[in-house]
């Protein structure tokens, strides 16, 4: 999940031949693009510039591993509110262009699993949800409920492109 902090093929710039993945554009915003040959000239000509470019495909790759780990590891409830709270700070948005469909297919689970999960959310009135759409009310009880990684999520984007932690840790209650 790439929004104001990313790079969507960042490796192309990093001389990689081929892209390695495909991007779906889920929540309207603004963007960049650059042909790659003068990104890998832009890249070669500015060591800042390849740095950077280095660390986002870095976050790239531990996000896809920390969603991996989260998907087999936490229950659906803690995942949504991981990914809505990722969502948000990603678009600064509460409110969310997002269809259980595609919340299932980012979560591996089948759309009546996030219609349940989004329920129990709604009910705890930390969200509220309409067909396609999605409004966080209570991000602090949201906090509360989602997984650690969301928490690890915030540390290695700190980390690697220098974000602040904007943050409190909890666990869900069901």
């Amino acid at each position: 999940m790439i929004g104001r902090d990313g790079v969507v093929g960042a490796s192309s710039g990093l001389d990689g031949s081929e892209a390695l993945n495909r991007a779906i554009v889920q929540v309207a915003g603004s963007g960049v693009m650059i042909d790659p040959r003068a990104a890998r000239a832009a890249i070669k000509a500015s060591e800042s510039l390849r740095a950077n470019f280095y660390r986002s495909d870095q976050l790239m790759l531990a996000l896809a591993q920390q969603s991996a780990v989260c998907n087999a590891k936490h229950q659906l409830e803690e995942r949504l509110c991981r990914w809505l709270l990722r969502t948000h700070d990603l678009t600064g948005d509460d409110d969310m262009p997002l269809t259980q469909e595609f919340l299932g297919q980012m979560l591996g689970v089948r759309r009546t699993s996030v219609s349940l999960a989004a329920s129990q959310l709604q009910s705890a009135e930390m969200i509220h949800y309409k067909r396609g759409h999605i409004r966080m009310s209570d991000r602090e009880q949201m906090l509360e409920c989602a997984c650690e990684c969301y928490a690890v999520v915030k540390d290695q984007t700190r980390r690697l492109i220098g974000q602040k932690p904007n943050l409190t840790e909890g666990s869900c209650v069901g």
